[in-house]
């Protein structure tokens, strides 16, 4: 599977590279490992900040708002009862939740494949000869990912992720550079391009392809 292929400075490469089969052309019977990994990864990353008091955690309350009977009104022994406004909460949040999913191995690999695979038929994926960091700057970065067209939130797969590549890259909203031991269904679905090293893309090659 040939893929449209550039060099450093952003120009057509002659030889264009090649996608594993193995990889980004796997069989998608149905979405649903897709959907597994995508909500696996949102779940991982939840924090559990919501908190909510029981009856016996509000203040107040501790004297009985009426006498038991000859009132007329319902019995009742504290004003924090979860049946009155200002009252605890049933039921509610205890802030020591647990949100997280879980994958096996297999199953978060070939959904990598998936996504991969969903992302090279619709033509998402660019590979470069490899990325210059060397200066840590941002505007070369724009340059070159103007020249190769690679609009909308953008995935950079690097072999190897370093302070230059983190400033050079930072501070742009729509570009995240990831490594490739690094990728995940979230970040791959959610690229609108995904321009891949050769370096990087030889390691996702021999990762999710098997090879040895």
């Amino acid at each position: 599977m040939a893929v449209a292929t550039y060099t450093k400075s952003g120009a057509k490469a002659t030889a264009p590279a090649k996608l594993d089969k193995a990889v980004f052309g796997v069989e998608i019977k149905d979405h649903q490992l897709l959907k597994d990994a995508y909500l696996a990864y949102m779940a991982n990353g939840r924090t559990n900040n919501a908190l909510t008091k029981r009856r016996g955690q509000v203040s107040g309350g501790g004297r009985k708002p009426w006498r038991q009977k000859g009132t007329g009104n319902a019995r009742v022994g504290s004003s924090r009862t979860p049946l009155w406004r200002g009252g605890g909460i049933i039921f509610g949040p205890t802030g020591q939740e647990n949100y997280s999913r879980q994958l096996s191995l297999t199953a978060k690999r070939q959904a990598l494949r998936q996504a991969l695979t969903v992302a090279s038929k619709e033509n998402r994926i660019k590979v470069i000869d490899d990325f210059n960091f060397s200066d840590g700057k941002v505007k070369p970065v724009i340059s070159l990912l103007g020249k190769i067209e690679a609009a909308g939130n953008t995935l950079l797969v690097v072999s190897e992720k370093n302070n230059l590549t983190d400033r050079a890259t930072r501070n742009l909203p729509n570009i995240k550079a990831v490594q490739a031991r690094y990728l995940n269904v979230f970040d791959i679905m959610n690229a609108d391009s995904i321009v891949i090293s050769k370096e990087a893309l030889d390691m996702v090659h021999e990762w999710l392809g098997g090879a040895k």
